[in-house]
């Protein structure tokens, strides 16, 4: 039996090859995570089972009763129970399939939820080698007179989309909606494919009542689990049994052998309940690190199959990707096409830094990119440089080529970006990754570019890059990180008014905004124009407002950041009291934290700095009735958030100067009060008026 067994892994082995798993990985991995690394559910409670509570086709007139569920009172949809199971088994190709079975009810409580009932399948296939969708059954249930009514899904109403040569959809809508619905539906994908075993997502966009995922491993499989989110288990249970196992062989002339035989089995419950709706708020990288969720990795076969490794080290997984078509496999040849775009680009240039500043420029600013989340290539570098078209990898592999084409020292990185969700420094996962960028090390001094950007300076990369672990794909695989904590964005306002004789403010602004606002309004002026941007300007004054004039400096200076100034006037009633807000449309009108709880962590893109100084003169006929008092207010005692408001007036001029400071990015969950109320306070403070009282 042993012999047989290694047989088939002989037989198979070309299913588990480097280039299948980057493949097969792809549609698997697409949700990302903040990853709490273990081979199992060590922080959980085991207890006594309990049962989901549905059951197909068993909806009687009460499970119609709730139009408003304790769990949420606002909530569009519930999810009554949630249900997955994935198994190991036998199959007819003298080898192993994987078998995941889905079950899900639904009670839709208005117009709102009623994409709960618009259902899509993913499913990959490899040639003539594919996933299959089975036993699909739809059902929507309507209380119609006191009765329960069925409609169910029509076979014909299962459409297929192709996405790409690999990935197609399956998709459904369940007939007959209407407020106060519930639906169910299940299925079966059956996959050959044993990289694919199915993730499983307890938390959504709604909330879920009862989330089940069982699983079913046998014993010469090994799978890495991968756990993330902020709930514990209701339940979790892991019994061990022997189970038979049946193998079709095909032999000659169409003669087939069954082989039997029983290995141990490991069988994993997981149930959550009462399960709230995941939201997003502001400073969220992107739901998909903070919902609670387990993923698979296959790590290595095992007795009675031959023991061997699936996953690759990191070191394996770079030096594949620099030997791989998709990747790596151009960039240290000779690429003698490069020389007709290169040796003019480069004439004239006295040190390697000059000449990567031109090829940087180049790239950036001829090609365009046709997508930000790509981590291999779909066409060849020349056919890039050709169309001057291509992916942020396709765009920024090519940057690589030319500078390794003068021999200035570039490697591959890739990463995550926020939107993307988090990679996982401890495996090797090919999927976790969605971005390209170049590692480029002039004078012993190391730059990171990003061409496919417009208007991005040279050594600069977006706020979404800086995402924690990423890899330099070189020969030692070199782990960086790229935090937010390290960002630091700073900006200086300084406003002058004074009030004419006809009671008008006038004034000036000077504004030099942190890089990454210029980068923006760079953006913003290059697609909409100045007139535009200043427009918008105005709309953050509460009175009528008049440009007189406006200036931005530094636009093509794409390394430095812009300098906005601007004179101003504003209508105001000269009354016996006059109100002024000294912080005018600069202040923070609303606080960003608005819910009274928060259960995942604040991710802002960067640390920042921004203070603000302002000065007036009384004017005559008036006098100071009310002034803000001047304080200093810290976010925590470590001194990791600072507010600063001093005020004062002397010989009839009043002077005041803002300050808000917060050196971390990245805040846990426990600290979002401390944080809310932090901003609470300065909302509250750039509020405050000076009050100003006609002379009697």
């Amino acid at each position: 039996m042993n012999d047989w067994l290694a047989r088939l892994l002989f037989f198979c082995k070309i299913e588990f090859s480097f280039s299948n798993l980057t493949i097969l990985t792809t549609l698997l991995m697409r949700l990302k995570s903040l990853i709490a690394f273990a081979f199992s559910c060590f922080f959980v409670f085991k207890v006594i089972a309990q049962k989901s509570p549905a059951k197909f086709g068993n909806v009687s007139e009460k499970d119609f009763a709730n139009k408003i569920y304790a769990i949420d009172s606002n909530a569009s949809a519930v999810v009554i129970a949630d249900i997955g199971s994935s198994e190991i088994v036998g199959n007819s190709k003298s080898w192993f399939s994987l078998e995941f079975k889905y079950y899900r009810r639904v009670h839709i409580l208005n117009k709102n939820g009623y994409d709960e009932a618009n259902v899509e399948i993913p499913l990959y296939n490899d040639g003539d080698n594919e996933e299959k969708l089975d036993n699909v059954k739809a059902v929507t249930y309507n209380l119609v007179n006191g009765k329960v009514v069925e409609t169910k899904l029509d076979k014909g109403g299962i459409f297929k989309d192709k996405l790409d040569k690999h990935r197609t959809i399956k998709k459904f809508t369940l007939p007959d909606i209407k407020e106060g619905s519930i639906i169910e539906y299940q299925y079966t994908v059956s996959s050959d494919f044993l990289f694919n075993l199915q993730p499983w997502t307890f938390q959504g966009q709604a909330p879920v009542l009862w989330s089940e995922y069982n699983l079913r491993i046998p014993e010469f499989f090994g799978y890495v689990f991968l756990t993330q989110g902020y709930r514990q288990y209701d339940i979790y249970d892991k019994k061990d049994a022997r189970t038979d196992f049946r193998i079709q062989e095909s032999r000659s002339a169409g003669a087939t052998e069954n082989l039997n035989f029983a290995a141990n089995v490991s069988d994993y419950r997981w149930v959550m309940k009462n399960v709230p709706a995941l939201k997003t708020e502001a400073f969220t990288s992107t739901l998909k690190n903070h919902i609670a969720k387990i993923e698979f990795q296959l790590s290595d076969y095992r007795y009675p199959l031959d023991p061997k490794p699936v996953m690759s080290s990191w070191s394996k997984f770079s030096e594949d990707l620099l030997k791989a078509e998709f990747f790596g496999n151009s960039l240290d040849k000779n690429n003698g096409w490069l020389g007709d775009v290169m040796n003019p680009l480069i004439a004239g240039s006295s040190n390697n830094l000059e000449k990567a500043k031109k090829i940087y420029a180049y790239v950036r600013d001829n090609l365009t990119c046709t997508s930000h989340s790509a981590s291999d290539l779909d066409q060849p570098l020349r056919n890039v440089l050709k169309t001057r078209n291509g992916t942020v990898a396709e765009i920024n592999l090519l940057l690589i080529a030319m500078l390794k084409y003068v021999h200035i020292n570039a490697d591959p990185v890739v990463l995550s970006t926020r939107s993307h969700g988090y990679t996982n420094p401890i495996y090797p996962i090919w999927s976790k990754f969605n971005y390209v960028i170049c590692d480029a090390t002039i004078d012993n001094k190391t730059y990171f570019l990003d061409a496919s950007e417009p208007r991005l300076g040279f050594g600069k990369l977006t706020p979404d890059c800086y995402n924690g672990h990423a890899r330099i794909i070189n020969a030692d695989a070199t782990p960086i990180e790229f935090l937010s904590d390290s960002l630091l964005e700073r900006k200086n306002t300084s406003l002058i008014a004074f009030i004419n004789s006809k009671g008008e403010i006038e004034g000036s602004l000077q504004q030099q905004p942190g890089y990454y606002e210029s980068h923006e309004i760079r953006e913003k002026i290059k697609e909409k124009g100045k007139d535009e941007f200043f427009k918008d300007v105005k709309k953050v004054f509460t009175n009528d407002m008049q440009l007189i004039s406006s200036q931005v400096d530094s636009l093509d200076n794409l390394e430095e950041n812009i300098a906005i100034s601007y004179s101003f006037k504003l209508n105001q009633d000269k009354e016996d009291i006059m109100y002024i807000n000294p912080m005018f449309g600069e202040g923070y009108k609303e606080n960003p934290f608005k819910s009274a709880e928060r259960f995942y962590p604040v991710e802002m893109p960067y640390t920042i700095d921004e203070t603000y100084s302002f000065n007036m003169v009384i004017p005559e006929g008036y006098m100071l009735d009310e002034l803000p008092k001047s304080l200093i207010a810290k976010l925590n005692e470590e001194g990791d958030g600072r507010f600063e408001y001093r005020i004062s007036e002397s010989m009839g001029n009043i002077s005041m100067r803002c300050r808000l400071q917060l050196k971390r990015a990245f805040y846990a969950p426990e600290e979002y009060e401390m944080l809310r109320e932090f901003f609470n306070f300065i909302v509250t403070k750039e509020t405050e008026q000076i009050v100003l009282k006609k002379k009697k």
